[in-house]
């Protein structure tokens, strides 16, 4: 019963920092690269493709169970190649050499896109 009540206050504590959690608050610290500078990555790759072409895109968010150490260099982007099997285009945004950690050295983070609605 003990266990019951404590597993209930804590979960009730718990509420409102899930329920403020975002994209926009999840940050980079020292050792976890942040949704949000990954998505901003892929909004930059994003609006640099818009200014050289017709089609329009517009980036989505990346997946908010995404958890990557931190970066140690500047990350790169590029279109995910359609070899690695996705059925919808994105951007893949990159980690060339993550901070040393236990868990990996290099990672990939993809981002769903879709067109930008055409106004006449």
């Amino acid at each position: 019963m003990l266990q019951t009540i404590l597993f209930t206050a804590t979960l009730a504590a718990c509420v409102p920092c899930l329920a403020s959690w975002s994209i926009d608050t999840d940050r980079s610290t020292p050792d976890k690269h942040g949704l949000f500078e990954i998505r901003e990555e892929a909004r930059r790759f994003i609006s640099a493709e818009n200014a050289k072409g017709s089609e329009q895109w517009q980036a989505l968010e990346p997946n908010a169970k995404v958890l990557v150490p931190r970066c140690a260099v500047p990350l790169q982007t590029q279109w995910t190649p359609k070899s690695l099997g996705r059925s919808k285009p994105s951007v893949m945004v990159i980690c060339a050499a993550a901070v040393p950690n236990t868990v990996m050295k290099t990672w990939d983070v993809h981002v769903a896109v879709k067109r930008k609605p055409h106004h006449p």
